[in-house]
């Protein structure tokens, strides 16, 4: 039997509502955390490594991460130069690019960012994998996996946005900006998740050749759980998720806040703040 009375279109119950509305507020929180964050980090790698170029002090370098810097080996120093000089950047133009004022009311300057932040990205991946493939990393056979998977994600995920951004597809476009924003955050947390880690532990699991347990778990940690937080925001934007699924979502947006608030507060304290400030004065 077929009715002939309208359908009825079932509204969203309050506490559906309420869970949307606090996704979208923490979203907005670790937005703008990021965005701080990153940015700091970015002029700190431009202000450290550029500086230690400028000073001809190259062993500088390695005093962060050993074996960035061989005397003699202008290909891998310079795949390596390319690498940080691009990641600086990206990390920069990464922030603005999150902007919505930017993407919404500056179209025009929001796409040719976009041009060249992803050619730095590219950059970036190119250089590290370059200076994997003539070096090798420091931590051996894992890291070089665990490092590689990172330069390749990225390059792959660049040429995704690009992609879709040129075909107009840009709900596909904007999940693979932010894809790519979170490999590019990716040594940004290497460094913050290794300074807590030793706070916490005193190192445990981690030593100088970085071949340690914990190092073999870090040549993967500082990328998948951003990509997989990525993935876990995007399912729970979508119209039809529950509200269970949105409340998840929200509780780790929060916890990664925290995280990143904490770490920006002693790390620009005690390691990006110096340099930076010296790189202006």
């Amino acid at each position: 039997m077929i009715s002939d009375s309208p359908s009825v279109t079932r509204r969203p119950s309050s506490f559906s509502v309420w869970s949307a509305r606090l996704l979208q507020w923490s979203t907005t929180i670790l937005g703008t955390s990021v965005w701080v964050s990153s940015a700091l980090f970015g002029l700190y790698i431009l202000a450290f490594y550029a500086t230690a170029l400028l000073q001809n002090d190259m062993q500088r370098w390695n005093g962060v991460l050993p074996r960035l810097y061989t005397p003699g080996e202008s290909t891998s120093n310079g795949s390596m130069g390319l690498h940080f000089a691009a990641g600086g950047i990206i990390l920069i133009l990464g922030s603005i690019q999150l902007l919505d004022s930017v993407r919404l009311r500056y179209p025009a300057l929001h796409r040719w960012i976009g041009r060249f932040y992803v050619l730095a990205c590219l950059s970036a991946a190119i250089g590290g994998l370059t200076f994997i493939l003539l070096q090798g990393t420091i931590g051996g056979t894992v890291m070089n996996i665990g490092f590689g998977l990172y330069g390749l994600l990225m390059g792959v995920a660049a040429v995704e946005t690009f992609r879709h951004a040129r075909a107009g597809r840009l709900e596909t476009h904007r999940i693979w900006a932010l894809r790519l924003y979170a490999l590019a955050i990716g040594s940004w947390l290497y460094r913050m998740d290794y300074g807590f880690w030793v706070m916490l532990t005193d190192a445990a699991g981690h030593n100088q050749t970085f071949s340690g347990p914990f190092d073999q778990f870090m040549a993967f940690f500082f990328y998948v759980p951003n990509l997989l937080v990525v993935e876990l925001l995007a399912r729970a934007r979508k119209p039809e998720t529950s509200a269970a699924l949105r409340l998840t979502a929200t509780l780790a947006i929060l916890f990664a806040t925290f995280f990143i608030g904490l770490g920006t507060y002693y790390f620009t304290k005690i390691y990006w703040g110096p340099p930076i400030l010296a790189w202006f004065s």
